[in-house]
């Protein structure tokens, strides 16, 4: 039940404090499109995702006229790629990325995702292939996004996927750097990664999922503040647990609302409403805002993993309450070049590489966005991937690692839009190069077995 202060609470939400469907995602699956000849595979990719997706954007700007609800993307995801390609050449792997980026194009889609492969235990040919494809496909398209799973805590942590993926941000780095090293923000390493995410650049449609589905991604960490600042300082944590699980609850509840329209109209599944703050560069619509109105003077100082730890979980509490299906990642981000309180503490030194690897111990995903010096090391990058991943399958969560390696410490990388820009953080330069070059599997840990 709805009363007359509930429409206009949500009205002012989305007027005054950022509230947004962040995307509507389409899934696909690509399984009966394979074939040996690479035209062939691209033009029944190209057509199969042209007819199924046909009206996904017109449908989310009907829905958005209709309700006046803010849907900021429409994005597709399909089948790993790497599934397709185990008697295709090189160039036939960046044929399909071409395919698939043209398909989005045409379609008016801001990304599609899918350019990805799980490798957690080991290499298949086909993911040789594409992990080999990477940078040039994402230095040769506008809205391709790659995914890499490199760990999970079944299978504990492929070591040579990680050395590989240290290679692959370096030369995606290198293919782009006349663009800010833009390829690194499309390509993300996982952990124990979800097969129903709506969120580039990790999105793909897993294997267990069905023909097609709608997935979508909330937002609103400007409705949080929001809330916050109105309660005020005279409450104790225990009530400010509860003013998130209320606000999330709200701003859940639209997303199904939406998903289920989408769905409906399309003719296609809904899958799941992924209830995730997702932060914009926008003033005001930042989770790093959050943490500082519960109490913290700036974000990164002493305290904040505990802040971020309990808005967590608070999200996941009334998102869970508000749909049915709650999937993807649902929680808190923290990326740094889309968050503009996360920017201004990375600036003033309150944030370092360290304090962010301790936060997403207790959030929803990992190193996010997150610009390092350009003379970076392969080595390096891939020892700042391997200790985050770690993070992930001891916990049994999803960990993600997106690294940008441009510029000098210190410098302003700016990506443009919902990517934002980010300050350029140090890193520590002593090297895990002998560690790295060992290879092998880190065993899964103990906690894995659970049958």
């Amino acid at each position: 039940m709805l009363d007359r202060n509930d429409i206009f609470e949500t009205i002012n939400m989305i007027r005054e404090e950022s509230l947004d469907v962040r995307t509507i995602t389409m899934g696909i699956s690509l399984f009966d499109c394979q074939s040996d000849n690479e035209d062939r595979l691209c033009s029944k990719i190209y057509d199969k995702i042209m007819f199924h997706a046909k009206d996904l954007v017109k449908t989310g700007q009907d829905i958005e006229k209709e309700y006046g609800i803010p849907i900021i993307h429409k994005r597709v995801s399909v089948t790993p790629v790497s599934l397709m390609c185990g008697n295709i050449s090189y160039d036939g792997a960046v044929k399909i990325a071409k395919t698939l980026d043209n398909a989005a194009a045409e379609l008016g889609v801001n990304f599609i995702g899918g350019y990805s492969a799980l490798v957690q235990k080991g290499f298949s040919n086909g993911s040789r292939t594409l992990l080999s494809a990477i940078p040039e496909a994402l230095a040769t398209t506008e809205r391709l996004c790659s995914s890499v799973n490199v760990a999970s805590t079944k299978a504990g942590i492929n070591m040579d996927a990680v050395a590989e993926m240290g290679r692959i941000i370096k030369k995606t780095a290198d293919l782009t750097a006349d663009r800010s090293a833009i390829g690194c923000a499309k390509l993300v390493v996982f952990a124990n990664v979800p097969e129903d995410n709506p969120f580039m650049a990790g999105a793909f449609h897993g294997m267990g999922e069905p023909e097609t589905v709608i997935n979508v991604g909330v937002s609103g960490p400007g409705v949080v503040v929001s809330a916050l600042r109105r309660a005020g300082n005279s409450c104790n944590l225990t009530e400010i647990a509860e003013i998130i699980k209320k606000t999330a609850f709200k701003i859940t509840r639209m997303g199904q609302l939406v998903a289920m329209l989408a769905s409906e109209r399309l003719g296609v599944p809904f899958g799941i409403v992924d209830l995730s703050l997702a932060p914009t560069p926008a003033i005001g619509d930042s989770v790093a805002y959050i943490l500082e109105s519960i109490g913290l003077e700036k974000c990164g100082c002493p305290g904040t993993t505990a802040a971020l730890a309990m808005l967590n979980d608070a999200v996941k509490k009334g998102g869970v309450m508000a749909s049915s299906h709650v999937g993807g990642l649902s929680g808190a981000f923290i990326p740094v070049s889309e968050d503009a309180g996360m920017i201004e503490a990375a600036k003033c030194g309150a944030l370092t590489l360290e304090k962010l690897e301790a936060m997403t111990a207790v959030c929803s995903v990992g190193l996010d966005m997150i610009a390092i010096p350009g003379d970076t090391s392969e080595a390096v990058i891939s020892g700042i991937i391997a200790d985050e991943i770690a993070i992930g399958v001891v916990n049994t969560k999803t960990t993600a690692v997106r690294l940008i390696p441009f510029g000098k410490a210190g410098d302003m990388i700016t990506f443009g839009g919902l990517l934002g820009e980010a300050p350029v953080i140090p890193v520590s330069q002593y090297s895990p190069a002998t560690m790295i070059a060992r290879g092998g599997r880190i065993p899964a840990p103990i906690q894995s077995l659970k049958n």
